[in-house]
């Protein structure tokens, strides 16, 4: 994607969702964390169908700590590796009251040192719930960047990288919420939905996908 074109590319988007939000639910640093923490390898709407139990009674690293890991384990074993991630979410609790008096703490290397918790969730802690400029790239933001040729990589900390250079200071802290939204809805990953994207223009994938028969353009 040529520079010029990148500035637009995000003007288009902020203009149709000025304030993009995490689609997982939470109430608090904590509960977000916990749900990032739960979210890997599985998608937002199964998380938040836990976190609506689970929250509910046990929404603090205390409160975690108290039911137990077979009563944790309860609430979200309808979550893909519920049983690691019940033992990452316990020992984090764990850290959390013994270290950081029972708060999440807002720099990158004590996030990565909790159990469980990757570059790719302290980015999401520390933009969401802090408003850090950070770039948490998953397999949407991955794909899109590439795709769209906003920022190639071939891994993700190559794509967070080119994307911590390419994406305007005025959009930084809501980018990765625009390209997860567009990945996740538009640009999908069997059959992009070309037709239908607001920033094709600026895109530099080739093989643009025709609206079906029938289809508004």
């Amino acid at each position: 994607m040529k520079t010029a074109d990148i500035q637009p590319f995000f003007a288009t988007l902020k203009a149709a969702n000025p304030s993009p939000q995490t689609e997982l639910e939470y109430t608090s640093v904590f509960e977000l964390l916990a749900a990032v923490l739960l979210s890997a390898q599985a998608t937002d709407v199964g998380v938040n169908k836990a976190t609506r139990k689970l929250f509910p009674v046990a929404n603090t690293p205390q409160a975690i700590l108290a039911l137990g890991l077979e009563g944790l384990e309860g609430y979200i074993k309808t979550i893909g590796l519920y049983r690691s991630k019940a033992k990452h979410l316990m020992e984090t609790c764990r850290i959390l009251v013994e270290r950081h008096g029972g708060q999440v703490p807002d720099t990158r290397e004590a996030l990565e040192a909790l159990p469980g918790v990757g570059r790719k969730t302290a980015n999401v802690v520390l933009n969401v719930a802090f408003g850090q400029p950070t770039m948490a790239v998953d397999t949407h933001i991955f794909r899109v960047s590439n795709r769209t040729g906003l920022a190639p990589g071939k891994n993700p900390l190559e794509v967070e990288k080119q994307l911590m250079r390419r994406v305007p200071d005025d959009y930084a802290v809501d980018s990765h919420h625009w390209l997860i939204l567009l990945g996740r809805y538009v640009c999908q990953a069997r059959k992009p939905r070309c037709w239908e994207c607001l920033v094709s223009s600026y895109c530099d994938f080739s093989l643009k996908t025709p609206p079906p028969q029938g289809a508004l353009r």
